[in-house]
């Protein structure tokens, strides 16, 4: 029996799952297991709208596993022996593995600066974005403050500002909102911020959180009834205290087919892999999390047949950006992530947006009856080979 285990059912683990239940559903020789700590599939491209009060549909995993022979285990992972090839989940449970798929991801970074984990919001997970939605509600007035300019700190201000109109959002960080973007593009996002009556602060480096407000190194304090957390990530220390080589954020190091480079018979995909392209190491993305699932999946295939994996490549598509409901940015890049001259705004964007945001879920359960769409049913989210 070739007993293959994966760890995390987020966007880059679950399509693993369905892509290799696919494969293999004619095959008596191989079973699959998935761990992960909650049923509810986690769309974390909407975690925004949850954090900002809005319902979204309740996904759940075993739903979608149903009828395709993959075993759902719910559980938190604790450790992994890859001498014995076995993984520790809370529970007291020991699975054994010949494969195992490392799809853990990452969190929010609440330990680098003070105060963080115990007076900040973070958008890991539902429940912690509903956290930040009954605060939201309970406020009527009052200053919300979203630490971090990347794009999930876009998303969220935007969409505070637009569903609480009465409270005032000040996006803090040290990066220029839409700084990866060309300069029409990222103007039109900053008019769409100002629009919302997001105050955008940048240029700044935070040192510290407060009960009541945020502390910044030039020695001036910004109020905050509340604090969303959307500044840098972390990635759990599993990996390392395995004894499977990672970099220095603690990301597992791949070879050019996404296996470890200190343990083979461990593959790495999403948020904690590092993946080395010809333009540098891979960031995390929806995209290129789905691409790196397909891969693995036909790679383990590839393995199982006695085949070897090819070379995994990916290029960057677009950075697709909400701002709020009614308005995004589509940013079309270069492989690279680099930024091209052409750019959506307005209504044709909002469609783009979503459509991106929605495609994965339907697509999961394609994939258990249609396998070979791996290959195609991802150039939204970026362009990849396998």
């Amino acid at each position: 029996m070739n007993r293959i285990v994966i760890l995390g059912a987020g966007y880059a683990g679950l399509i693993t799952a369905v892509s290799l239940a696919g494969r293999t559903r004619r095959r008596e020789d191989v079973q699959i297991t998935i761990v992960n700590a909650e049923e509810r599939f986690t769309e974390r491209l909407r975690l925004h709208q949850t954090a900002s009060g809005q319902r979204l549909a309740d996904l759940r995993i075993p739903e979608l596993l149903a009828g395709t022979r993959v075993e759902f285990v719910r559980g938190w992972v604790t450790g992994i022996d890859t001498a014995a090839h076995r993984v520790r989940v809370d529970d007291g449970r020991e699975i054994e593995y010949d494969r195992l798929v490392y799809a853990l991801g990452a969190t929010a970074d609440t330990d680098t600066v003070p105060g963080v984990g115990e007076h900040a919001y973070t958008l890991d997970s539902a429940h912690d974005a509903e956290l930040l939605a009954r605060k939201l509600a309970s406020l009527g007035r009052g200053t919300v403050v979203v630490c971090g300019g990347g794009l999930t700190g876009v998303e969220a201000a935007a969409e505070v500002a637009e569903q609480h109109p009465g409270l005032d959002v000040v996006l803090l960080g040290r990066q220029e909102p839409g700084s990866m973007m060309a300069p029409k593009a990222k103007a039109h996002l900053h008019a769409g911020l100002a629009r919302l009556g997001v105050r955008v602060v940048n240029g700044v480096e935070i040192v510290k959180v407060r009960p009541g407000s945020v502390d910044l190194a030039d020695g001036t304090s910004v109020q905050a009834d509340a604090v969303l957390w959307t500044s840098g990530v972390r990635v759990p220390v599993l990996a390392a205290a395995a004894g499977l080589r990672v970099d220095g954020s603690g990301r597992i190091v791949t070879d050019p087919a996404l296996r470890s480079v200190s343990h083979p018979q461990v593959y790495a995909v999403g948020d904690a892999a590092a993946i080395q392209q010809g333009y540098g190491v891979l960031h995390g993305t929806c995209g290129s999390g789905l691409a790196n699932g397909v891969h693995a999946a036909t790679s383990i295939v590839r393995e199982l047949d006695g085949g070897e994996p090819r070379t995994f490549r990916f290029g960057y598509l677009h950075a697709a950006v909400s701002l709020g409901r009614h308005d995004a940015v589509i940013q079309f890049t270069h492989p690279d992530d680099s930024p091209k001259r052409f750019f959506l705004t307005g209504r044709p964007a909002v469609w783009y947006k979503e459509t991106v945001s929605s495609i994965a879920w339907p697509s999961f359960g394609q994939l258990k009856t249609f396998p070979a769409m791996g290959a195609f049913v991802w150039r939204r989210g970026g362009r990849f080979t396998r």
